[in-house]
């Protein structure tokens, strides 16, 4: 059994958790996970008082090494990464993903590696700055920083409340329809002339115009909904596919008497890379945690 003083397996799930919020993928988090494992068994550790909070720091470490190497093959790693999950693993990433909230995870995504950690470890799990602060080697006022500068992104500048409310409302209307392979529904909640454009990769752009006519091929989306969430972009409330944490789609609406007067299927990549996606709802933290000792 790896360190005299410490056990593993009861931390498991929560380093799994911390893991896969620090980096959206459920292979990659367990990699991290076995790799804190593995530390454990060389170091041994006999005088740690807080097991828990020892691990989570090692995750961390881990974590914010792996983010940035792959900030450093960002090009690469949007087409290839992810692509290799465990076996059987897809279901419990997508439940992972769907706990999270695929949305957040798309904007966390878009977060410098430091911010990231900083936001994921204080507003997500409760660590104390100065704790995350010996993490990312800065000061504890600089990685308060950190996370106020996530946070705002996360949150994202929306619309004023009465607007935000009706676009919600419209958009997880059309969404429930969508998964629900409901045509009349979704007929109800776009105009009669709805124009719905397509691009692709190739920057072509598909056009179709009017409600009964795009609504029977809208319901194809609904086996991809328990990958697809709201969220807010570019100001705009609208409906994002996640893969692997990051966004591989987006559906952006125009809207226009209570109603969807055109929709926007976005794919290209620098298209996306380009606009602001934030969650509709900041995560609640889930409590402080204990202190940790530095790893």
């Amino acid at each position: 059994m790896p360190g005299a003083s410490i056990e593993f397996e009861p931390h498991r799930s929560h380093l799994r958790g911390v893991a896969f919020r620090m980096l959206g993928s459920l292979a990659e988090a367990d990699d991290a996970v076995q790799e804190a494992w593995l530390r454990l068994d060389r170091a041994a550790p006999t005088d740690v008082a807080n097991p828990r909070g020892w691990l989570t720091t090692v995750v961390a470490h881990i974590c914010l090494d792996m983010l940035r190497s792959r900030a450093a093959r960002r090009e690469e790693a949007l087409d290839q990464h992810g692509e290799r999950p465990a076996a059987g693993s897809a279901e419990a990433e997508l439940m992972l993903a769907d706990e999270v909230g695929l949305a957040l995870l798309v904007v966390l995504d878009r977060l410098e590696p430091a911010e990231r950690l900083a936001f994921v470890l204080h507003d997500l799990f409760g660590m104390p700055f100065d704790e995350i602060a010996a993490i990312v080697a800065r000061s504890p006022d600089a990685t308060r920083q950190l996370a106020s500068r996530a946070r705002r992104r996360v949150q994202g500048s929306p619309p004023p409340v009465a607007e935000l409310a009706s676009q919600r409302h419209i958009v997880e209307t059309f969404f429930a329809a969508l998964r629900r392979g409901d045509v009349d529904r979704l007929i109800a909640i776009l105009d009669p002339d709805v124009e719905f454009r397509a691009g692709d990769d190739t920057g072509r752009v598909n056009v179709i115009r009017g409600a009964t006519t795009w609504a029977p091929n809208a319901v194809g989306y609904a086996r991809f909904a328990n990958r697809i969430a709201p969220a807010l972009i570019d100001g705009a409330v609208g409906l994002v596919m996640a893969q692997k944490g990051r966004a591989a789609r987006v559906l952006t609406f125009g809207f226009a008497g209570g109603r969807i007067v055109r929709a926007d299927v976005i794919v290209d990549r620098a298209r996306l890379e380009a606009m602001e996606i934030a969650a509709l709802d900041l995560p609640v933290t889930s409590g402080p945690a204990e202190p940790s000792s530095p790893q």
